[in-house]
């Protein structure tokens, strides 16, 4: 009974939502009567930038977890992907999503603690069922090496699309020409730095210096975010979020996810109160930031369904659904999530399954893994 009570609040909450929304035309859609439902909705509320601090007052300002940065002032503003202060300068600056191999050959991963969001999926349905990560990155043009760089899918094309970034991969099957074409879409594809590194060519590709600036010009990309920016894409909280609060709050120190080719495993850190990252049964390091583990303060878990397009194991999640299940974890606890995604480049939205409320989350990176809905039961949360 509570579940169907939860759909009809969320059906209620979308309707209402619809009702001031004005029509807005949406290019390349697969169903265009349902793109309005709940991104629409998410983007009319969240899609102006936040204010710059010389626009708020004493009062406005937050400072408690802010104690290692310097007194907020003018040219600073709340990143729309953690929330975090940032330069002002970035405000406008459209991210990239970068494709990450994540065979353990390609270890250690370089520049990945630079990201601010990072989905990890499954990638092929052969070879283990071995994952792939797409790194979101605001403030790219500080980026020194990342990498290295694989190729992407079709699932990647829509998720990069729902932050408006540009996508950065070394090509990628056939099946996702189709998507790279859409008029949503921007990719940068090859012809990265090539180090030597004693590895196979496939692991030597790297985003270098100031590369990403000269690929922008190149292929005539605007930096800043166009008109297929659908807005802020998550909902954060003005205060630290306490789940344990809620009565549908789970103790969640540990999460193992069933990508049996990597392992994946996060661990919640009591003294960071972040989930840092494992995978091959090691931390996962950054050597470009001095061995630093990779650590996340949101987690969001999605429990996805999967199509595979041939016997090589290539495969399209199908992002685009409405009330499948997921977790949200932060702070050592986790609720359960239903959520949505309606159109291909509209973004993903979570609400708590007890209310049916849309979720907020605290500030700080978050880690994004779509699960396949076939291995949903072997998610382990301890």
């Amino acid at each position: 009974m509570r579940k169907k009570q939860t759909y009809i609040m969320l059906s209620a909450a979308l309707a209402a939502s619809l009702s001031i929304i004005p029509s807005v035309e949406r290019k390349e859609q697969i169903d265009e009567q349902k793109v309005t439902a709940v991104s629409l909705a998410y983007a009319a509320k969240e899609h102006v930038l936040p204010v710059t601090l010389l626009e708020m007052t004493a009062d406005e300002i937050p400072t408690q977890g802010y104690a290692q940065m310097p007194t907020p002032y003018s040219n600073m503003y709340r990143s729309e992907l953690t929330n975090e202060w940032i330069d002002a300068k970035l405000e406008k600056q459209r991210p990239v999503a970068i494709m990450v191999d994540n065979e353990k050959t390609s270890l250690p991963h370089y520049g990945l603690t630079e990201a601010d969001v990072v989905y990890e999926m499954m990638n092929s349905t052969a070879n283990g069922r071995i994952t792939r990560l797409m790194a979101i990155v605001k403030d790219w043009e500080k980026i020194k090496r990342f990498g290295n760089i694989r190729s992407t899918r079709s699932t990647n094309v829509m998720i990069a699309a729902e932050w408006n970034a540009v996508l950065c991969h070394d090509g990628g099957p056939f099946y996702v020409d189709t998507y790279l074409s859409r008029d949503y879409s921007a990719n940068l594809s090859g012809g990265f730095s090539r180090i030597n590194n004693g590895k196979a060519r496939e692991f030597t590709e790297y985003i270098s210096t100031g590369e990403l600036s000269k690929r922008f010009q190149s292929a005539g990309y605007s930096k800043e975010y166009n008109a297929f920016y659908p807005g802020k894409h998550f909902r954060f909280s003005d205060t630290e979020i306490d789940l344990s609060l809620k009565p549908n709050a789970i103790a969640c120190t540990q999460i193992q996810l069933p990508f049996p080719h990597n392992q994946s495993k996060l661990i919640y850190n009591a003294a960071t109160k972040t989930y840092d990252y494992y995978e091959y049964g090691k931390a996962h390091v950054d050597p470009q930031h001095n061995n630093a583990q990779l650590t996340f303060k949101n987690l969001l878990i999605q429990d996805t369904t999967f199509s595979q397009l041939d016997r090589n194991g290539y495969m399209i999640y199908n992002v685009m659904d409405v009330g499948r299940s997921g977790y949200y974890i932060t702070n050592g606890k986790a609720i359960e999530v239903i959520w949505a995604k309606t159109g291909e480049n509209t973004p993903t939205v979570y609400f708590d399954k007890l209310t049916g409320e849309q979720i907020q989350i605290n500030t700080g990176k978050t880690y994004i893994a779509l699960v396949p809905s076939d291995t949903w039961a072997n998610v382990v949360i301890q």
